[in-house]
């Protein structure tokens, strides 16, 4: 809101991925397939602008999927792994959601 004309074209564009594919995209990119909330913040802010300069709501948005969506599971660390939060993985079951490496939204069938 407010924004000027210029401005407003500045502004990077919403990218087509839903909050769960932008989540899948993180872990799948990991190294062992796996990251913690913060790295999936992270990622997410590093890789599409417009959520580098989008207040906090989208975080929100990422913690809700990570617990309602059955395709994302909690792992705790190991006992040797220092740090702050549990891993975050794909069940290998859902990795077909998301063929080929497609990760935009699918369209609602008729």
């Amino acid at each position: 809101p407010g924004l000027s004309p210029q401005q407003e074209c500045l502004r990077p564009a919403r990218p087509p991925y839903s909050y769960s594919a932008l989540i899948a995209m993180a872990i799948h990119s990991a190294p062992g397939r796996r990251r913690t909330l913060s790295q999936i913040y992270q990622y997410v802010a590093e890789n599409f602008p417009f959520y580098k300069k989008s207040k906090a709501g989208w975080q929100n948005s990422i913690r809700h999927n990570l617990s309602l969506n059955d395709c994302f599971k909690k792992v705790p660390r190991d006992e040797d792994d220092p740090g702050k939060g549990n891993y975050w993985t794909l069940d290998p079951n859902c990795e077909k959601m998301f063929d080929n490496g497609n990760f935009r939204r699918r369209r609602k069938r008729r």
